[in-house]
């Protein structure tokens, strides 16, 4: 659909791990299957199998074919705190055994960290500043709790405050004024709810998500790393994280019915009467633990060392937007990503819109008129939850293998964000 440059960047690896239930262990009951993990050991495990993905060899010793061959590493995570601090991205690379010559840098833009991590990755290719670099995103929400980097003071000030008298709108709000504006029904939302367990269940059982599922060792994940072992497995054996913890197969919209609304407050009930309070649990994505690995490289980069790519990036997007609403980016980031890319909606063939809730996605289709058929083939966050900084890589894993899978050529991924914010990308495949 374009020239072909030595400067396009493609998408020749893109990974993720099974999510787990982002919950600690706690008064008797087990922990998410993640939780365990370390959220650095995490991210230097989708580091290593993304790059084990191109044919490196990187066991046992120091992976020096990567001398000067890496240019560098971008890791998104929003909750930026205790395990998750003082640049994540940098201590997973020397967790990984990776050279230390290679940099990496920890990336901020919410719930759409890892897939600005991606762009940041294409603009520098683009730009002639390197040929390979990781974009990858992780959260443990088990061991770092969302807002735990606000450490119970202001991030706002006053100044916010002035612009904004009734403050900053929680997302669970957000999204109840969302399906209040879009005038959703509570049996809408909960269809889509019980879509997504159902595709995302049908999905592994098919074996559609091979591709991009990097299964987890437990529980140490970088046992054959060249840092070694943590545990012995005399005494602490090895298990198998292989399928994404959240998904219920049996959800049905009789059950959803008996949720109680979330995010019900009386405060918000008077600023926002119009809300109908249609948001729960069920219809919700579900916090979550995990890591994803997207590597990109130079057309001349991946066609001198003989890689197969997954996609093309064709364009890429960012939006603001109204805070007060936060989650209604992804309509003009749509727009704005398919005119740059000079594409219409009807040239897309699969679409990935994260289901931060329901709402989001259906006010999307709303608006943009996109065939359901095509958005979240494999179902979503609802059903496989949201590790908030790995969310962006973890659409991006989904969508470039459904799109070699099923034979198609252009997909495109978009994403609400803390805020008021939207990312989009835009991917094409090029190898049909």
């Amino acid at each position: 659909m374009s020239r072909r440059d030595p400067r396009d960047p493609l998408v020749v690896a893109a990974i993720r791990t099974p999510t787990g239930k982002g919950r600690p262990a706690r008064n008797g009951k087990p922990g998410g299957a993640l939780s365990g993990v370390h959220p650095v050991d995490l991210t230097a495990f989708v580091l290593r199998a993304a790059l084990q993905r191109l044919g490196y060899d990187l066991a046992g010793t120091a992976p020096d074919v990567l001398e000067g061959a890496l240019d560098d590493v971008l890791v998104g995570c929003v909750g930026q705190a205790g395990e998750q601090s003082f640049n994540l991205a940098r201590n997973a690379v020397l967790a990984a055994g990776l050279p230390e010559s290679v940099p990496a840098a920890t990336i901020d833009r919410q719930c759409g960290s890892s897939q600005q991590a991606l762009a940041f990755a294409a603009q520098a290719i683009r730009a002639g500043e390197g040929d390979l670099v990781v974009a990858a995103g992780v959260e443990s929400m088990a061991r770092v709790p969302m807002g735990s980097a606000a450490a119970g003071a202001d991030p706002f000030g006053p100044a916010f405050a002035r612009r904004y008298p009734e403050g900053a709108v929680p997302q669970g709000i957000a999204a109840e004024r969302i399906a209040a504006a879009w005038d959703l029904t509570r049996e809408a939302l909960d269809a889509w709810a019980v879509r997504s367990h159902r595709r995302a269940a049908e999905a592994f059982a098919s074996g559609a998500l091979e591709g991009e599922l990097a299964p987890v060792p437990l529980p140490d994940p970088l046992a054959d790393a060249a840092t070694g072992p943590a545990t012995d497995p005399a005494t602490d054996p090895t298990t198998v994280h292989e399928r994404d913890e959240g998904v219920r197969p049996g959800t049905d919209a009789a059950g959803l019915a008996q949720l109680p609304p979330a995010f019900h407050d009386p405060a918000w009930e008077a600023t926002f009467p119009e809300i109908r309070w249609r948001v729960h649990a069920g219809n919700a994505s579900q916090l979550a633990d995990g890591a994803a690995a997207t590597v990109v490289a130079s057309r001349a980069r991946t066609e001198a060392e003989g890689w197969t790519p997954l996609a093309r990036i064709a364009a890429q997007a960012v939006v603001g937007s109204d805070p007060r609403m936060a989650l209604t980016g992804v309509i003009p980031a749509t727009r704005k990503v398919l005119d740059r890319a000079g594409m219409s909606l009807n040239d897309v063939d699969l679409f990935e819109v994260n289901e931060a809730f329901a709402p989001v996605v259906l006010a999307w289709l709303a608006e943009t008129g996109a065939d359901p058929e095509r958005v979240n083939v494999h179902g979503g966050a609802i059903a496989n939850g949201h590790p908030l900084g790995a969310s962006g890589g973890k659409l991006t894993a989904t969508l470039a293998h459904a799109m070699r899978r099923r034979d198609v050529e252009v997909g495109l991924q978009v994403m609400c964000e803390g805020g008021g914010m939207a990312n989009a990308t835009v991917f094409v495949w090029e190898a049909r």
